[in-house]
């Protein structure tokens, strides 16, 4: 179905938009996946704060170009093509596209924009491959705690210990008496 020039030019507003205030950009193949399986997926994207929208290339790669990123592999444009901005989180993009396409054939992982520059297929797999930004905050909040928690046991087992050997000197104090 053709497009109108207006309505190309909407889309293409649009697209730049997201791209400027995206964190994360990754590119997917979607051939193949059922409507119901992709309303699963979009709801999912919502839910973490992710826009997922199908566009013709050409208007993604101009709304690349306006963005300043010019060097986007043509293997992350081959066939049809949708874009997962990413608002909130810069991992979670990538990492609920990857989890989605290992379950479902049709969706492919094809590349991303990330922190300015284009990224390619192997290297969008490994910024999913990535913690997500809570597990990471636990891992610090963790590694914060850990030496505090371990001075406190030893404070805690030297005072239990005095008193145990304070107890032991009553106990055989009253043994004698």
């Amino acid at each position: 179905m053709a497009v109108s020039k207006e309505k190309k030019s909407e889309i293409l507003e649009g697209l730049i938009e997201d791209m400027k205030n995206a964190k994360t950009v990754v590119f997917s193949k979607y051939s193949g996946v059922s409507v119901l399986d992709m309303n699963l997926m979009r709801s999912k994207m919502r839910e973490e704060g992710v826009k997922y929208k199908i566009a013709k290339k050409t208007l993604i790669r101009l709304a690349a170009k306006e963005i300043g990123i010019e060097n986007i592999d043509d293997k992350s444009m081959e066939g049809p093509i949708a874009v997962a901005l990413g608002m909130e989180d810069e991992i979670i993009v990538a990492k609920l596209v990857y989890e989605f396409a290992k379950k479902h054939e049709g969706l492919e992982l094809l590349g991303s924009i990330f922190e300015g520059r284009a990224l390619s297929v192997a290297e969008t797999t490994q910024l999913a491959c990535l913690p997500g930004k809570e597990e990471l905050l636990t891992k610090i909040v963790y590694l914060l705690k850990s030496p505090i928690q371990g001075f406190h046991g030893v404070l805690n087992n030297t005072l239990a210990g005095f008193v145990r050997a304070l107890n032991a000197i009553k106990e055989q104090k009253e043994k004698v008496a």
